[in-house]
């Protein structure tokens, strides 16, 4: 087991406050809130944005880039994009310092469960209870996420191996409608993010949906999705791109699909439903 490594003096971090200091070569975000002190790694497990330069409140973390929170006590992811916890770490107050040991891997049910905080005039270790280390109804932190794919946002790939296409109806629910935005919206409502078990529309992925005559069919139509990513490396952008195009080929009058990444603006949480935002029991 790592030992503790003296980061910082008491007297150089205010409460509430936050700084990033080093620990044995690793870059670790410290707190201190309502006389307690908590370490948590400075990465966000989205996209790897930089913690410690996000916003504090109570004893919530925002990441700056997408918005993801994470109880810096345990280091549970609390909000979307992010669904698995980061690293949190044992803390002492000693001899007027302040002590991070470095703790091997996030615990499926938040580091927590074996203490990790430290009182401000208190030199032992001590545990706060919190919630367990994932999102209201996703996965927990120890269940294994779909198989990433390369991270590149090639066109043609296909869904990682094991994990379920989306259902075949999405077509069939407007299959009686002519083929227009809304249409081609209510059938992308069948692809789901893996991580996140929400569908791509409601999560507010598409940002543009063109149609157009297809020269080499008559009767048919082109169509040209503009979507973009929760990060510009999301796993999933090869599985979403692939699942968009069974989804929408199963129509009769469409000849092709295009998918065009887009990520500019950049996606935030603000983008999602109502009934996304419900569902991820985000309030």
């Amino acid at each position: 087991m790592a030992e503790f490594v003296r980061v910082i003096d008491v007297v150089d971090v205010p409460d509430p406050g936050k700084t990033l200091v080093e620990v044995d070569g690793e870059m670790v975000a410290l707190f201190h809130v309502q006389d307690g002190w908590y370490a948590i790694d400075d990465v966000c497990t989205h996209d790897g944005g930089p913690l410690a330069d996000g916003e504090l409140r109570d004893f919530r973390i925002a990441c700056p880039r997408h918005g993801a929170k994470f109880d810096i006590r345990t280091g549970a992811a609390l909000t979307m994009p992010a669904v698995r916890p980061t690293r949190a770490h044992d803390v002492k107050v000693e001899d007027g310092g302040v002590w991070v040991r470095l703790r091997e891997a996030a615990a499926a049910q938040g580091p927590a469960a074996a203490g990790h905080g430290a009182a401000a005039h208190g030199a032992a270790t001590h545990g706060d209870s919190a919630p367990d280390g994932n999102v209201a109804g996703l996965p927990a932190a120890g269940t294994p996420a779909a198989t990433p794919v390369s991270a590149g946002l090639g066109e043609s790939g296909s869904p990682a191996a094991g994990v379920a296409s989306p259902p075949a109806n999405g077509a069939a629910l407007v299959s009686g409608q002519p083929l227009c935005e809304d249409a081609v919206r209510e059938i992308l409502k069948e692809v789901k993010d893996p991580e996140l078990f929400v569908n791509i529309v409601d999560l507010g992925l598409i940002y543009g949906v063109t149609l157009s005559d297809a020269a080499e069919a008559p009767g048919k139509q082109h169509v040209a999705v503009d979507m973009t990513m929760t990060s510009p490396a999301c796993p999933a952008g090869p599985q979403l791109i692939a699942d968009t195009k069974r989804a929408l080929t199963q129509r009769p009058d469409v000849s092709a699909v295009e998918v065009r990444i887009v990520m500019d603006p950049p996606w935030t949480p603000d983008r999602m439903t109502e009934a996304a935002r419900d569902q991820l029991g985000i309030f």
